[in-house]
């Protein structure tokens, strides 16, 4: 999943009204929803606003933390960890060559708009997306459809990738075959991505006669993703209301949801853009809940009762470098002596979460495909400095950017953590000249482009397989590296068509191993994100995707 990716993110802009942040009121901390006095409304501060109510138009965690509570897609993963289950689909299979794969549709379940999930609603949404045109076509609107199934049937820019989606056909009333060009390794861990969440006939018909627009990389949503009443998915809650002047998304239950019910009626994401307000909000009663926990406030919750669990590893956080922006780091002795100065082990024991581990390779050992026998680069000062003389830059002085106003899962505090980097760099006697950026658009955009000789981000994983990973930066040129080394593309290249998985696996261990050596960025440490809830709650199983369901909580 995506929590702010490192690709295919530009500036998008939706006419937000900017206002203050809603912090609560005593009526909603008191709400009942019975005599009883059973609170029926639960409030989550997010870190950030959703960028649309259309999954499909989102590439960022929390559209997808609202959209998941409503939509849902052909495959889910199993509650609380990666596994893939049956979603939509009770039952899938694919062909021998990862082909043709064939959906087994649940009986029974009914969009909120009351139309009826059958094989043509499913066929409806993937022609929908396959025929996309103009703006939609921009790899800032539909990321996630174009690193999935490729391009559309009628490509408008020569950059955009050639469509892998065959076909969609409807074999009988819940029978769905989906068809693709080629085997790839994006399947079947694509299916169950939000992007590609199942929508309502009536509603994709209606969202046929509006138009993303965009001027510049400016972006501007169509307008049935920026307010509640449009879209209707098949989930246990019903979008019901987008407040914007008070950063507010409102769900509902879904009465007619063909699985357990919700066991709370009304659920509200508020937007909380700090660490502190959100904790602050927590301890007053004015929310519920929280995501992305600063390490140091974990103890302190815990000891007034509050629930804090914390999620297993399935996150990457990286030094980036760009060759295109400072030729310096064409040379493998500089980035190798980049890589012996940074003290990972410090970076992990300092700055994140309780189980953080130093990072050898671009996924963390939890994805099938880790290697053990990648080339490692441990901190050693005397080291770097023999290479960067090696290099002829001793006294190399390079640009490092940093984001500002975010928090991410692998990256709790971005200004500590490169105060810590820049400190390592100059010991080996490099000249570090800071740049901080507000993180979106600017940072991203910055990264994207190339702009940023050495630079912070990371990734959350949408699927458990080694592609969903190194496949996102390293499966073919890009500008945020600038490499040029077709070793790297075709190892990885070789992973993502072969359709035996134990087979992927091991080819995906070759392409670490290739990816170490040539040595692109500084894999830095991957994290256990925490969550918190307040102390009258029962928590869902939390996700090491960051997918939790929000339905299966309760109060106490």
């Amino acid at each position: 999943m995506r929590i702010m990716n490192s690709r295919g993110v530009r500036t998008i802009t939706a006419a937000v009204a900017v206002a203050l942040i809603a912090t609560g009121c005593s009526s909603e901390r008191g709400n009942t929803g019975d005599d009883k006095g059973k609170k029926d409304t639960f409030v989550f501060g997010a870190p950030g606003d959703p960028a649309s109510l259309d999954p499909a138009l989102a590439s960022d965690g929390e559209s997808f933390r609202v959209t998941r509570q409503a939509f849902e897609a052909l495959l889910e993963h199993e509650s609380g960890g990666s596994k893939l289950v049956g979603g939509l689909a009770e039952k899938w299979e694919s062909d021998a060559d990862g082909k043709v794969w064939t959906f087994s549709l649940r009986k029974g379940v009914k969009f909120h708009d009351g139309e009826v999930l059958n094989a043509k609603a499913v066929c409806a949404n993937y022609d929908h997306w396959f025929n996309w045109k103009g703006t939609y076509q921009s790899s800032a609107v539909t990321y996630y459809w174009q690193t999935i199934m490729g391009g559309f049937a009628k490509n408008e820019d020569k950059e955009t990738p050639k469509p892998n989606y065959k076909s969609c056909t409807a074999k009988d009333e819940n029978t769905a075959v989906i068809e693709v060009n080629e085997p790839s390794a994006q399947l079947p861990g694509g299916f169950s991505l939000q992007a590609l969440a199942i929508h309502s006939p009536k509603a994709i018909e209606a969202y046929k006669s509006q138009e993303a627009t965009a001027k510049g990389d400016a972006i501007t949503y169509p307008k049935y993703s920026q307010e509640a009443g449009t879209v209707a998915g098949t989930g246990p809650y019903k979008i019901t209301k987008w407040n914007k002047g008070n950063k507010e998304v409102s769900l509902e239950a879904f009465d007619g949801y063909w699985g357990e019910k919700a066991k709370v009626k009304n659920l509200v994401f508020r937007t909380l853009d700090t660490d502190d307000a959100r904790r602050q909000a927590l301890q007053a009663g004015d929310i519920d809940g929280y995501d992305l926990v600063a390490p140091a406030d974990i103890k302190t919750l815990e000891s007034a009762g509050f629930q804090v669990p914390t999620r297993d590893v399935f996150n990457i956080l990286y030094l980036g470098m760009s060759q295109g922006k400072n030729p310096a780091l064409k040379k493998p002795e500089v980035r190798q002596a980049i890589a012996h100065a940074i003290d990972r082990e410090n970076l992990v024991k300092t700055q994140l979460p309780e189980g953080g581990k130093a990072a050898t390779q671009f996924m963390p050992d939890t994805v099938a495909g880790f290697s053990e026998g990648v080339k490692k680069y441990p901190k050693d000062t005397a080291k770097a400095k023999e290479l960067l003389a090696k290099a002829g830059a001793s006294n190399l002085s390079i640009e490092f950017c940093y984001p500002t106003e975010v928090t991410r899962p692998y990256m709790p505090n971005p200004q500590d953590l490169f105060e810590l980097m820049k400190a390592d760099l100059e010991k080996v006697g490099m000249k570090i000249t800071p740049k901080p950026m507000k993180w979106n658009p600017d940072y991203t955009d910055a990264v994207e482009a190339g702009g940023c000789a050495l630079h912070l981000f990371g990734w959350t994983g949408d699927f458990n397989d080694g592609y969903n990973f190194i496949g996102t930066w390293f499966a073919e040129p890009d500008a945020q590296w600038g490499v040029k080394e077709d070793k790297v593309f075709s190892a990885v290249k070789a992973a993502s068509l072969e359709p035996d998985i134990s087979k992927r696996s091991d080819l995906y261990k070759k392409a670490n191993e290739v990816i170490m050596d040539y040595l692109p960025g500084v894999p830095i440490a991957s994290s256990p994100p925490a969550i918190a809830f307040g102390k009258n709650v029962n928590p869902p199983k939390v996700s090491p995707l960051t997918q939790e369901n929000f339905a299966e909580l309760s109060f106490k």
